[in-house]
Order: structure tokens, then C-alpha cells, then sequence
């Protein structure tokens, strides 16, 4: 469980979920993280085999971050706990309703 240990890791494995995203995608999506803890998140869901960073050759630099096999057994955890939250929980708020991108999961 230590893997999933920390504010936002569960938020991006959850936007991740919804497929491939870039670093942009995934702070815009997920309100009050800031770069610093978005990066380190990340990083530590990479050394755990949870998340797959993919650095393409191009100018400008291109990185997508996918969820592994590892990462896509998570799915149904996952969702029982977002399920759980809509029976229990507070609602949580997401950047901009309109854009699909941007929800918490």
C-alpha cells in the first residue's frame, strides 16, 4: 500500500486510467497540485513500475506518462473506491467541468 501512499498519486493514476497523458495534461487536470509534487508523484510512480514515462526525440521535448500492466491492475480498486466516494464521500472539485481532462477520475 505504500505505493499508493501520498496526496495524489491515486488522482493520477486514476486520470491516467483514461489513457496516455502529458505532463501539462495531467496538472491542468488535477486541481491544487503543483509542479514540485506533480514531478515527484510521478517519478515515484515510475520507480514502482506503476507509470511508464515515454520521452519522444522531438524538439520541442514530448513526454507522455502511461500506466503500466502493473498500473492497469489498479483499475478496479481504483474504481471501487471512486465509487465508494460518490456513495460516502465530498464531492471532489475538478478545473473546469466542460473539459473531460480535467476531473479527478
Amino acid at each position: 500500500m505504500s505505493i499508493l501512499a501520498g496526496r495524489w498519486k491515486t488522482t493520477i493514476i486514476c486520470q491516467l486510467l483514461k489513457g496516455k497523458k502529458r505532463y501539462g495534461e495531467l496538472k491542468k487536470g488535477i486541481i491544487g497540485v503543483n509542479h514540485k509534487m506533480l514531478a515527484e508523484q510521478l517519478r515515484e510512480l515510475e520507480e514502482a513500475g506503476i507509470v511508464r514515462r515515454h520521452v519522444y526525440p522531438v524538439v520541442p521535448p514530448k513526454v507522455e506518462y502511461e500506466l503500466t500492466e502493473r498500473g492497469e491492475a489498479l483499475r478496479p480498486a481504483i474504481e471501487y473506491l471512486i465509487a465508494w466516494g460518490e456513495q460516502f464521500g465530498t464531492p471532489v472539485p475538478v478545473a473546469n467541468e466542460d473539459d473531460p481532462a480535467a476531473s479527478s477520475c
